[in-house]
């Protein structure tokens, strides 16, 4: 017996919440795979829980001692059993064989186990082939018919998912042959149609919808074709159908000319009673009078589609009275502003006061939509009124107005601050701010939990509009408190739609953006994810207008706070499971390249962003890892800390132990090659990147024969000589010394790549990379050049520092007027000289804070 192997168990399933198992999908993996590997775990996974389950029950029988009656025989029978190719169902059949016990209380022999296993075999296999000869031969179709007679044959004879599968197939036969199919297989999918089932109505409208929805269709016949067979089927019992139907119809109305909408869909609405009418055909009728609309002229939407679309707004029923209103802005926009305000505006005004929450709802959305179409008397004398009503109204129990105000508030305050007085916007603030705390337990009025979360949530979607209409030298006194209260909200789904406006408020307070310092701070620190989800989707953004302050940032000691909360973000995010949002973090953090002092930002994030280049277990956020440090690296002004950096690229990386650390320098220099100009990458990746040719490890030789094109790519001749000697060298190598079979057909395959790589490129891309290339190392000489003006400017500091020391030792001795003499001389030469260096070193900056675009991936570059 092996009862090491006998008490294997496979590895449980991953436990944990949906959204933590779905990021595991890119956890890294090795590059090469054999393919024997899952088919043995998956056999000797079902066998080893065979094994367990047998020697379990023989040790509960024995009372913990060895059975040996089968010497051995349990794992020979079990290794015999791993040829079986069934073996996927050989746990239950196991299980059921164990239970039958001899007269002795043990367990059957393994033997009863292997005639089980092939009893059930022969029985699957005859469950498989239990159709019959004429079923088979209802199913076949001769092989002689084309398409089109195809689908008539199977329309006609064949079995119901057959006939599914060619209505479903409808929208290719149509490209292929339209005549045919609209004149032999659309009557018989019409024949098929009647009495169908809800499947075949299903497939059928949506084949429709394609058609018409694709512009394959290049007559109107054939759309007058579509429309007979949707109008047959579109008060269908069934609401999924009818509304599916419904689609097909709103679409065709496009495609089809005015007359037949008008004979065909319109006649039918408007001389037959409303009131006979189910309560699904009336929400139709709304929907179709709101598409017809746009088809026709102000005439005849006024005097034909206008009375029944003032029928449907006082029907009985709630539901289409809430419809007709949402299309009531599309006939609006038809019959044009005069007809508007004398026809439309009294219903949506009689409407907005009506006994149902969802009919006022939907009247006040509808007049402020159609808001723009006023002009100042009617927004002053018609919408202001409503608008102050509503806003005391919301303020006792009407949820559903509350919940639209909300909405709408912002498009409110910015569409009427020209007609409103002051003391009307200072209620219209307070009424914001109350609609800010609505549902909080400092709040009185008792909400519905669902419908205050709501609200405040509308609120945070419309705080730049409050803060672009309250001014934002008023912010402080005026949105400070709601600003802050919202950015503390309990409700996690209130904070994320704080922090996804979060950067538009930044943007409007500019200079004053020191006022929100504290609720960034608190949203950074946030404990929910979905929170920092929102706020990283534009930190970039952010940051850039928070730390233009600069110098004020030091002295006010806030920028610390701020660097340590990022720190903080990052790790929160980094120990979780959600790696997209780790790597879209680490993208965002790249902006601090050109944002903080380069001091600071080595000290602070280049030895974490280097940490996680070398734990981090996810592809994507080790890549996205690896170009943050490289931009790092790039825009960093100081040689010794560049060097530091590069070093421990080399060192940790290149040379590291770990062969996937070999890996990620490979990624590295595939980023470099993006990021810095062919020049610096030639002079710091290349060679450590073909030293590589000499790695034990396979993996890491077949990544290095991927990256040999980039590598190729980046050398000109005849500056690039020498390397390209070393590269040809390193290619031999593989050549003559490889010996394991995926690295050798890789380098065959990468030497075919670069024999191409002269003739594959045409002319204009190669002059767009030199250019694009030129203008990377243009800007790396001017980063070095700023580095050199900042040395010059710190060493002046310092020199003049001891020259001002000495002159007041001297000033002690020597006569005041050549004192004045020598300083202003010497003040006003070295001035001069500071004034030219600082007007070079702002040159240098501008250009080195703007963003180098990527060159194109593509390994086909000419040599």
């Amino acid at each position: 017996m092996f009862p090491g192997r006998m008490t294997l168990s496979p590895p449980g399933p991953p436990c944990g919440p949906p959204e933590e198992l779905q990021e595991l999908a890119f956890i890294e993996r090795p590059i090469r795979r054999s393919l024997k590997v899952g088919v043995i775990e998956t056999v000797c996974s079902h066998m080893t829980e065979v094994s367990t389950c047998v020697r379990n029950e023989e040790y509960d029988e024995s009372g913990g001692d060895d059975n040996d009656d089968d010497d051995g025989t349990c794992w020979v029978k079990l290794q015999e059993a791993e040829g079986n190719p069934r073996c996927a169902q050989s746990d239950a059949v196991c299980r059921s064989v164990w239970q039958r016990r001899d007269s002795d209380g043990h367990t059957g022999r393994l033997q009863d186990l292997l005639s089980a296993l092939s009893q059930q075999n022969q029985d699957s296999i005859s469950q498989s082939h239990h159709q019959t000869a004429e079923e088979i031969d209802q199913l076949t179709v001769d092989e002689d018919l084309n398409d089109v007679e195809r689908a008539v044959y199977l329309l006609s004879v064949g079995q119901e998912v057959q006939r599914a599968s060619v209505i479903s197939n409808l929208p290719s036969l149509v490209r292929q042959n339209p005549a045919e199919t609209f004149r032999r297989v659309v009557p018989k999918v019409r024949e098929v149609l009647n009495g169908a089932g809800a499947e075949i109505q299903l497939a059928a409208a949506t084949s429709f919808l394609t058609i018409l929805q694709d512009d394959i269709i290049l007559i109107h016949t054939h759309t007058y074709s579509i429309l007979k067979t949707v109008l047959l089927h579109l008060n269908h019992r069934d609401a999924v159908v009818s509304s599916a139907w419904l689609e097909t119809l709103l679409s065709a109305i496009n495609a089809l000319p005015k007359e037949t909408i008008k004979q065909e869909v319109l006649n039918p609405l408007l001389y037959q009673s409303q009131l006979s009418h189910s309560l699904q055909a009336r929400l139709a009728a709304c929907r179709i009078l709101g598409k017809a609309s746009c088809k026709f002229d102000s005439l005849i939407v006024k005097k034909e589609l206008l009375p029944l679309a003032r029928s449907l707004c006082r029907d009985v029923e709630s539901e289409v009275r809430v419809c007709m209103c949402h299309h009531l802005e599309s006939m609006a926009r038809t019959i044009g502003v005069d007809d508007t305000r004398t026809e439309l505006l009294p219903e949506l005004l009689e409407l907005a006061g009506d006994e149902e929450s969802s009919v006022r709802m939907a009247a006040f959305d509808s007049i402020i939509s159609l808001m723009e179409m006023m002009d100042g008397d009617d927004r002053l004398h018609l919408l202001v009124p409503l608008v102050m009503s509503a806003c005391d109204a919301s303020s006792q129990v009407d949820e559903g107005v509350m919940v639209s105000l909300s909405f709408q508030f912002g498009k409110l305050c910015s569409g009427l601050a020209g007609s409103l007085s002051d003391e009307q916007k200072r209620l219209l603030l307070q009424k914001f701010q109350v609609l800010c705390i609505t549902g909080l337990p400092t709040e009185e009025n008792r909400m519905d939990v669902s419908e205050s979360t709501l609200i405040r949530c509308n609120c945070c979607y419309n705080l730049p509009a409050m803060v672009a209409f309250v001014d934002p030298s008023h912010f402080l006194s005026d949105l400070y408190p709601p600003f802050s209260s919202l950015c503390s909200d309990p409700e996690v789904s209130v904070r994320r739609s704080v922090a996804a406006s979060f950067h538009q408020v930044v943007k409007l307070l500019g200079s004053n953006v020191h006022v929100i310092h504290k609720e960034l701070l608190l949203l950074l620190q946030d404990s929910a994810l979905e929170v920092l989800d929102a706020l990283m989707n534009h930190l970039d953004e952010t940051l850039e207008v928070v730390l233009s302050r600069g110098d004020n940032l030091l002295l006010d000691n806030k920028l610390p706070e701020l660097l340590s909360a990022l720190l903080s973000a990052e790790q929160q995010v980094g120990s979780s499971l959600r790696w997209r949002l780790h790597e879209k973090l680490l993208h965002r953090y790249s902006c601090l390249s050109r944002l903080l002092p380069g001091e600071l930002l080595h000290q602070t994030f280049s030895a974490r962003i280097f940490i996680i280049l070398t734990t981090n277990k996810v592809l994507p956020v080790q890549k996205e890892a690896a170009r943050t440090f490289c931009t790092f690296l790039r825009y960093n002004r100081k040689q010794e800390q560049r060097q530091e950096m590069m070093e421990r690229l080399i060192q940790d990386l290149a040379q590291g132990r770990s062969y996937w650390n070999r890996l990620r320098f490979l990624d590295v220099c595939e980023i470099a090659t993006e990021i810095f100009s062919r020049k610096y990458f030639n002079k710091h990746f290349f060679i450590p990147a073909l030293e590589l040719v000499h790695d034990p490890v396979a993996n890491v030789r077949y990544k290095l024969c991927q990256l040999l094109p980039w590598l190729r790519s980046s050398l000109r001749l005849p500056a690039d000589k020498l390397l390209l000697q070393k590269l040809d060298f390193c290619v031999q190598k593989f050549l003559c010394r490889e010996k394991d079979k995926d690295v050798v057909a890789m380098i065959r395959k990468t030497v075919l790549e670069l024999d191409k790589l002269d003739l594959s490129e045409p002319f204009h891309m190669r002059h767009e990379w030199d250019l694009l290339d030129q203008k990377k190392e243009k800007e790396e000489m001017l980063l070095l050049e700023m580095e050199q003006l900042e040395r010059q400017q710190n060493d002046g500091k310092l020199g003049s520092d001891k020259h001002v020391e000495r002159k007041r030792r001297d000033s002690k001795t020597s006569l005041s007027s050549t004192k004045s003499v020598s300083v202003s001389s010497s003040t006003g030469s070295s001035s001069s000289g500071k004034e030219m260096r600082k007007a070079k070193l702002s040159r240098s900056r501008s250009l080195s804070s703007q963003p180098t675009s990527s060159k194109p991936m593509n390994s086909d570059r000419p040599l």
